[in-house]
Formats: structure tokens, sequence, C-alpha cells
């Protein structure tokens, strides 16, 4: 893939996401379908339940930090415990950064990371409305993280890194940020088979988490050259049923799914 093609991605995702922040300040909804770009208000908790959480997590929140993104919930495999440090990549208007401060208290910190100045700016004012003390949220892109390193606990994410054009890089940084014996716990879309070219350059698929689904040996191998072990990628052939929501008429759901993906920093290494 040519640099162009990543920027011509990297800048359609942003635009995207910035008309998903907008329209749900508006109480509207945009993207493909319902895809995870886009949910209209009406359903958004339906799709949080759909995705693994639970009334008792939507309501937590303050209002529009859940807007119905994403492909699972990485929470339910994080394990968080009190007075860790998380980092959220791509955290959106910070919902899933708040579940986490739900977790690890007022010991422990919550960095969300995102590249959209809109989805920060929501984040940022939903924070200061639920009085979030222990998270903040930083601009960044995933593959080059405003983080230092042998920061975090946990990393943890929610379809977001198969937005990026360079996977590779997403993992190197997260490796370089995580603590020795740190975690990552993350739901995301893989690829089942391989994509039709007609979805795969597709910039509104890529955009709605689609075209840019890696397949799972694939995504291993990543894994394992940015250094990390115990790596475990389970797909989850139930999302099908809201997966085909998000493009209808693509048979999208024949070709992706949504996965757990968790791996380990060896405590020895580096």
């Amino acid at each position: 893939m040519s640099q162009k093609q990543h920027d011509d991605i990297r800048n359609n995702v942003r635009d995207s996401y910035a008309e998903v922040a907008e329209a749900n300040n508006n109480g509207e909804s945009c993207g493909i379908g319902s895809s995870c770009c886009g949910v209209p208000e009406g359903v958004v908790s339906l799709n949080s339940v759909r995705m693994g959480y639970s009334e008792d997590d939507i309501n937590s929140v303050p209002q529009g930090a859940d807007m119905g993104l994403g492909c699972g919930n990485p929470q339910a495999i994080a394990s968080l415990k009190a007075g860790e440090v998380v980092i959220d990549l791509g955290s959106g208007g910070g919902f899933d950064c708040f579940l986490a401060a739900r977790e690890v208290g007022e010991t422990g910190r919550v960095i969300g990371i995102d590249m959209t100045p809109a989805m920060l700016s929501k984040a940022r004012n939903n924070a200061e409305k639920g009085g979030y003390k222990q998270v903040e949220f930083r601009l960044g892109e995933i593959e080059h993280l405003p983080v230092p390193d042998n920061t975090a606990d946990v990393i943890i994410s929610n379809c977001v890194i198969n937005l990026s054009p360079n996977k590779q890089q997403v993992f190197k940084d997260a490796f370089r940020v995580l603590k020795k014996g740190g975690r990552l716990a993350i739901s995301d879309v893989v690829a089942q088979c391989e994509l039709p070219v007609h979805i795969k350059n597709d910039l509104q698929m890529y955009s709605g988490c689609m075209a840019g689904a890696s397949p799972v040996e694939e995504l291993k191998a990543m894994m394992q050259e940015a250094g990390f072990s115990n790596i475990n990628i389970t797909p989850k052939n139930e999302s099908k049923e809201f997966i085909k929501d998000w493009a209808p008429d693509s048979k999208v759901e024949d070709y992706v799914v949504s996965a757990n993906i968790e791996a380990v920093k060896p405590t020895g290494c580096c």
C-alpha cells in the first residue's frame, strides 16, 4: 500500500468520525447504515447490549458517551484491577474509558487516545460532566502514541485497530508503551476469508470497520513480530447478527466477524 493510500484512508477515517461526533451531538446518525461508524440514537443502547455491555454499563456513563460504536466489549476480557493504568486506542466519546475508570478506581489512571479533534472534545466534555478525575484524553494516532515507554498495565481498544492502514506499527507502539507483563484486551473485526476487491477498495466501508479487517493468522504474525506472547484471538460467530446490519445487502457478514484479541508483553523482554 502506497503512502498516498495510507493518507487517503487515514483522512477518510478522521473525517468520518468527525461527522459521527457532530451528528451524535445533534442527536442524528451517519455512516454506512447502522455500521460501527454511526448508529441512530434510538438503537445505541440496543447495539451496545448486542456487543456485550450490560444495562448497568450503559447507564453508568454520561449521556452521549455511549455512541453505539465498536464491535464488542473489551472490558469483558481486560480483567482490570484497582490502581492499574489503562490506555484506550481510539477512545471516541470516552465510553470504554469511563467503564475502565470504574474498575481501576481513584488510584488508577485511564488515558484515551484519538486522532479526531471533535471526538476528543466530546470525550473531554463527557469526562467533566461525569467528574472523572483519573481519566484524560490525548490527541494522537494509534500508530504513534503520545505516551512514554512502559506506561500502561493494560491496553484496550474497540474496533479501531482495523481502521489503521499500518497495523504492524500499531502493535509495535502498543508493545512500547506497555509495562513488562502488560496486557492487550481488544475487540476488533477480523477477516474469515479473502475480502472481495470491491469491499477492500471502498473507503466508506474501511471507515465503517469492515474493509480493513485482517485474517487471524496475519494478526498473530504481526503481534509476534512486535514481541507479544500468549496471543489468543477468538472469533465470535454470533457477531454476524449485528455485522450484517452495518452494510445491508453487501453480505459483508460472510467475510468478517468480531473477535476478542488478547496478548501479553513478556516480563523478561526488553
